[in-house]
C-alpha cells in the first residue's frame, strides 16, 4: 500500500499546498525559532510533554450504544485492539498517542497513514512527521495529502488531527505563532549561558590594608587563597571562625542587580510560555503563586480548560477517520478523564455518600468509579422515604379496611 518514495528525500515544497511547523522563523530578538530549538526551553518542553503524557496515559475506549440507551465496550470490533493494544508493529498505544500530541503541541498538526483491510476497517496506523507532509485542497474541497513529493493520497488514507486553523485544512504551529515570545526566551537563555561561560562570579575577596606592602610572590598569593578555600569553603566548613593577619579582611560578594534581574526575566519567560499552552504555572515548577488551597482546583481547571479541548480534537478526528460512516451511529470513541477530575479521598467519599443516599449511584457504580470490582447485591438504588412519589402516597380520603375497623373497635371495647 505504501511507497518507499513517501519516506525518502526532502520534503516537497511545491505550490498549491500547505506545510505547518516546517523550518523556522526569525524572531524580533534575532533568534531563529524552530520546533526543535523551542523544545530546548525547559518551560516549553515541560508544557508540551505534560499535555502529551497526560493524554497518552488516559484510557481510550471504543463504545457501542445498546438499544436501552446504555453503552458497552466494543471489544469484538476490529478497531478495539488498534486503540488499546497495538497501533502498529513497534509502538505501544502510549507512545503513539504521546507522539501524536507532541506533533500537535509543537507543529499544530499530527499525521498518521492508515493501512486498511479490504473491507475498509483500520489495520494499522503509521505516524508521519509533519515536516514531511503537505496538504492540498481537492476540487471537491476535501483535503489531499502528499509525503515528500510522492503521489497524492485521499483523506481516507490519512489520520489528521489539527490545532487552531485559519484555512480549515492545516493547523497553526503554536511555536511559530508565538515566535517572538519563544525567541525572547531563547535569547535570554543564550545570554545566561554566555554570562556563566565568560563572566566571573566570586564568592568574596580578601582585602589588605592600603598601607600594607604588596605581596609580589604569586605563589604566596595562591597559597593564601588555597588555604582559605580549604579551611572555610563549602557547607562542611560553615560557621567556622577565621583569624586574618596583616590587616586583612574578608568581604563577601552578593548577587548583582543584573543577576537578580536575569532570574526575574527567566521566570517571566516561563510564565509566558505556560500562558501559550494554558498550563497552570505550578505544573511546570513555578510555585510562587501556588497554595495548598488552590492547587487542587487548578489541577481540575487544567483538565477542563487545557486537556479537554485537545482530547476532543483527538476523539472527533478518530471517529471521522477510523469509523466507517455506517458505524458512527452505533459506535463512538472516548477518553476516560474521570480519574483526573477526582478530588481528594475525603471529598470523593463525601460525594459518594450523598449520591448513594439520594439514589442516583449504587454501590457497584461507586466501586467502578474507584476501579474496584462489583459485589453481589450492589446494583440496588436507594430512595429516601420522604422523596416517594406523591401520587403513590396514601390519601386522607381512602376508606378504612375491615381489619382496621375491627382493630379500632377492639381498642374501644
Amino acid at each position: 500500500m505504501f511507497y518507499r518514495g513517501m519516506f525518502d528525500g526532502p520534503a516537497f515544497s511545491g505550490g498549491g499546498g500547505w506545510h505547518s511547523g516546517l523550518g523556522g522563523t526569525k524572531s524580533d530578538s534575532g533568534q531563529l525559532v524552530t520546533p526543535m530549538s523551542a523544545l530546548s526551553l525547559t518551560a516549553l518542553q515541560a508544557c508540551v510533554s505534560l499535555i502529551a503524557e497526560s493524554i497518552a496515559q488516559l484510557p481510550l475506549e471504543l463504545y457501542q450504544r445498546t438499544g436501552d440507551g446504555t453503552r458497552i465496550p466494543a471489544r469484538k470490533h476490529s478497531l478495539y485492539p488498534i486503540l488499546a493494544e497495538t497501533p502498529n508493529g513497534w509502538q505501544t498505544p502510549f507512545e503513539y498517542r504521546e507522539q501524536s500530541q507532541l506533533g500537535l503541541g509543537l507543529r499544530g498538526n499530527s499525521f498518521s497513514l492508515i493501512d486498511r483491510n479490504s473491507d475498509g476497517s483500520v489495520k494499522s496506523l503509521y505516524p508521519v512527521s509533519p515536516d514531511s507532509m503537505q496538504v492540498f485542497k481537492g476540487s471537491d474541497l476535501m483535503p489531499c495529502y502528499q509525503i515528500n513529493g510522492a503521489e497524492l493520497m485521499p483523506q481516507r488514507m490519512v489520520h489528521h488531527v489539527r490545532w487552531l486553523s485559519l484555512n480549515g485544512y492545516v493547523g497553526l504551529s503554536p511555536v511559530l505563532l508565538h515566535a517572538n515570545s519563544v525567541g525572547h526566551a531563547q535569547a535570554i537563555q543564550q545570554y545566561a549561558g554566555k554570562s556563566f561561560a565568560n563572566g566571573t562570579a566570586l564568592a568574596g575577596v580578601i582585602e589588605r590594608a592600603r598601607e600594607a606592602p604588596p605581596i609580589k610572590d604569586q605563589a604566596a598569593i595562591d597559597r593564601i587563597v588555597s588555604d582559605w578555600e580549604t579551611k572555610f569553603g563549602g557547607s562542611g566548613n560553615a560557621k567556622k571562625v577565621a583569624l586574618l593577619q596583616e590587616g586583612m579582611t574578608f568581604r563577601a560578594l552578593s548577587m548583582t542587580n543584573a543577576d537578580a534581574e536575569l532570574i526575574s526575566v527567566l521566570k517571566l519567560m516561563a510564565l509566558d510560555i505556560a500562558r501559550i499552552y494554558k498550563v497552570p504555572p505550578h505544573m511546570i515548577g513555578e510555585l510562587d503563586k501556588a497554595t495548598f488551597s488552590n492547587i487542587e482546583h487548578q489541577a481540575i481547571q487544567f483538565v477542563i480548560y487545557t486537556l479537554l479541548p485537545w482530547i476532543r480534537r483527538h476523539e472527533q478526528a478518530m471517529m471521522r477517520d477510523f469509523l466507517l460512516p455506517s458505524e458512527r451511529s452505533e459506535y463512538y470513541i472516548e477518553f476516560n478523564v474521570s480519574g483526573l477530575l477526582r478530588g481528594d479521598q475525603k471529598s470523593r467519599y463525601d460525594a459518594y455518600a450523598i449520591a448513594r443516599q439520594w439514589g442516583w449511584l449504587s454501590v457497584n457504580d461507586i466501586r467502578r468509579l474507584e476501579n474496584l470490582p462489583p459485589i453481589a447485591g450492589g446494583d440496588t438504588y436507594l430512595q429516601p422515604l420522604n422523596m416517594l412519589d406523591a401520587r403513590a402516597a396514601p390519601s386522607d380520603k381512602t376508606p378504612p379496611t375491615k381489619a382496621q375497623i375491627a382493630e379500632i373497635e377492639g381498642i374501644i371495647q
